[in-house]
């Protein structure tokens, strides 16, 4: 055999050995293969949504798909048993025993429920803006799931209410497609923000932005005179211990003690002309603008001030009386 003629036996041979490769390679592709997880649309399972490359028949119904907001698993076994009858044979299971299935779903959280119902008080009631009511079902609600393609909101259709109790009757309707009406009753209040404590805290305790949250409240279980924002209070000191949960008030805080008693301060004398300041010692205790007792160290008179700012009181009576035995120059004499 010539040498052309060797490599021409060669080359046929190589071409024979890539085509059965490729044909062996788009056999292989083309092979109905189990799938291990399928997502559906609507409450039919079909051949497609199960096995890949099912061909003609991958349009044809076998199972009924899952609720919506459901997954469910279907054996291997099953499906093979309920595509025979169809003439698909030799899938390929790839080691898939059990295959699951989810429903693809359109969710309609509750908070959208209560949007809607809570809108339409607002609207129709004159209970104050819809982001302040709240909304409390006399049943336990959960998330109502639709299908994917439903357009639309919850739509409140008609509502009954009675301002007394709070007591509201409403049909709501859903976007299912259909159009489902759904009664849903409960109660309904206007609310108002208020201030709670986020921990028990002691009387005296000067109050901090980590000591204080904000909670919804039906107004008329908390009165006029709670703290509705926390800038109100910080700063302030506890009157009382406060426990967490319960509405703060006015009443129960007070300016915090800048003055203590039996503490050393500096008495500020005012004249004009002349400001004057002299050690002496708090005979009570105080907050910013309280007038207390002190005791001047160098006259050992008690006078009377207000307590202006951490430790020190101001004495508006005139100018000190200082000890017969100390000059004007010792009494501290700041400005003239």
């Amino acid at each position: 055999m010539t040498r052309s003629a060797f490599a021409a036996v060669i080359t046929l041979v190589s071409l024979a050995c890539s085509a059965n490769a490729q044909t062996a390679i788009q056999a292989n592709l083309e092979r109905p293969i189990l799938k291990s997880e399928a997502t559906v649309t609507g409450d039919i399972v079909r051949i497609g949504d199960l096995i890949e490359n099912a061909g003609i028949v991958a349009s044809v119904p076998i199972f009924r798909a899952p609720d919506l907001g459901y997954t469910g698993t279907i054996s291997s076994e099953a499906v093979l048993e309920a595509v025979r009858s169809h003439a698909l044979i030799g899938v390929a299971t790839g080691g898939v025993r059990d295959i699951v299935v989810r429903r693809a779903t359109r969710t309609i959280p509750i908070k959208e429920v209560e949007d809607a119902v809570a809108g339409t008080l607002s609207a129709k009631f004159n209970l104050g803006p819809a982001n302040e009511i709240l909304v409390n079902f006399a049943r336990e609600m959960r998330a109502m799931y639709v299908e994917p393609s439903a357009q639309g909101n919850p739509r409140v259709t008609h509502i009954d209410f009675d301002a007394r109790s709070g007591h509201f009757d409403a049909m709501v309707e859903f976007p299912t497609g259909k159009g489902t009406l759904v009664r849903l009753s409960g109660r309904a209040f206007a609310t108002i923000e208020v201030a709670t404590a986020t921990r028990t805290i002691d009387a005296g305790t000067l109050l901090r932005e980590a000591d204080l949250q904000l909670e919804r409240r039906p107004r008329g279980e908390v009165g006029r005179d709670v703290v509705t924002k926390r800038e109100q209070a910080i700063g302030f000191a506890a009157r009382g211990a406060l426990q967490p949960g319960r509405p703060i008030r006015v009443a129960d805080l007070m300016k915090p003690d800048l003055v203590q008693r039996n503490e050393t301060v500096t008495l500020v004398y005012e004249v004009p002309g002349i400001v004057v300041t002299i050690r002496g010692k708090a005979i009570d205790a105080g907050a910013e603008g309280d007038v207390i007792s002190v005791l001047n160290e160098q006259s050992k008179r008690k006078v009377q001030g207000t307590i202006v700012g951490p430790g020190r009181v101001l004495v508006n009576n005139g100018a000190p009386r200082f000890a017969s035995n100390t000059s004007k120059a010792t009494a501290n004499e700041v400005t003239r």
